[in-house]
């Protein structure tokens, strides 16, 4: 009607009415196709409901046995740790023990080396306090003898002057 008023013959009117009610079903159509009814809906959403209780109830079977895999790997290596502390805290006492008697062999020689050090010094203040008494000795054996002889020598000096005199006289 409105059409038909503004030029169109009755005719071109309804034909034009009929492609837009044409248009608008095909729209509306269209438009419905992407709706879902509420019945649709509520379908959907159990499936989906459904599907994220079975994601959940895996999730959670694999976060167990997961965890426990994790438990198991994390005891292993628990046990491994203790074992190497085991055998590092006995290396530790075996170097020790080998330290400990190796610095006790040291000493042991060092001790033996400052005795024969001792000796070898005794012998040797020995060996000069005897060179010292026998040069002492024979120095005074020499003394003795240069006094011998000086006195031997004076007296026959005197005799020679007295002798002289003597003569002399």
């Amino acid at each position: 009607c409105i059409l038909f008023c503004l030029g169109f013959t009755t005719r071109q009117s309804e034909v034009i009415v009929s492609a837009l009610v044409k248009i608008m079903n095909t729209n509306l159509d269209m438009i419905y196709k992407d709706m879902v009814t509420k019945v649709q809906q509520e379908i959907a959403l159990q499936q989906v409901m459904s599907h994220i209780g079975g994601v959940k109830k895996d999730m959670i079977i694999l976060e167990k046995s997961e965890f426990s895999t994790l438990r198991s790997e994390n005891e292993k290596i628990k046990l491994e740790l203790q074992q190497i502390k085991k055998q590092v805290m006995d290396e530790i006492t075996k170097v020790r023990a080998d330290n400990k008697l190796n610095l006790n062999l040291e000493k042991s020689r060092v001790k033996e080396l400052h005795a024969q050090q001792d000796r070898a010094l005794t012998q040797t203040d020995r060996k000069i306090d005897t060179e010292v008494a026998d040069l002492k000795t024979m120095l005074e054996s020499h003394k003795l003898d240069n006094i011998k002889y000086l006195a031997g020598s004076v007296f026959t000096c005197l005799t020679v002057a007295l002798g002289f005199y003597r003569l002399w006289m």
